[in-house]
């Protein structure tokens, strides 16, 4: 293989956190959840997936790990991650006219070795409540 085909190969690849966030999508809409939106950018922060469970607005945060030698993935979503992402859900919520709605944050937990062709997947439910003051969440 030359240079410039190596070159376009590693440009296309996708990272681990890519294919862990197409993962999740696949497993949540198997559950039957819609996917509204992937890769939310938000001033802090990125949402992973906004999804429709029922009539609730849900922020799902997914976290990708090759194993768990270093910890289970959740453990990542620690108080600064929650308060971040509660902004940013809140942010999404009036920019797009929902915050009449109910909406809750699950986290997927996604655990693909380097020599396995499927990862191990956990969702979290409700994993969290909106953390910070003055939130619209019910």
């Amino acid at each position: 293989m030359g240079l410039r085909a190596w070159l376009t190969q590693l440009r296309h690849r996708k990272s681990l956190g890519e294919r862990g966030e197409a993962a999740a999508a696949r497993y949540l809409k198997r559950k039957r959840y819609r996917i509204l939106a992937r890769h939310v950018d938000q001033p802090l922060g990125e949402i992973d997936i906004v999804a429709v469970d029922g009539r609730t607005i849900v922020f799902v945060e997914v976290k990708t790990r090759k194993s768990s030698d270093a910890g289970h993935p959740t453990e990542a979503v620690d108080d600064l991650k929650q308060r971040r992402l509660t902004q940013a859900a809140l942010t999404y919520l009036k920019a797009h006219g929902l915050l009449q709605y109910s909406s809750r944050f699950d986290v997927v937990a996604v655990t693909w070795p380097e020599n396995s062709r499927q990862p191990a997947i956990e969702h979290f439910p409700n994993a969290f409540a909106a953390a910070g003051t003055g939130q619209f969440f019910s």
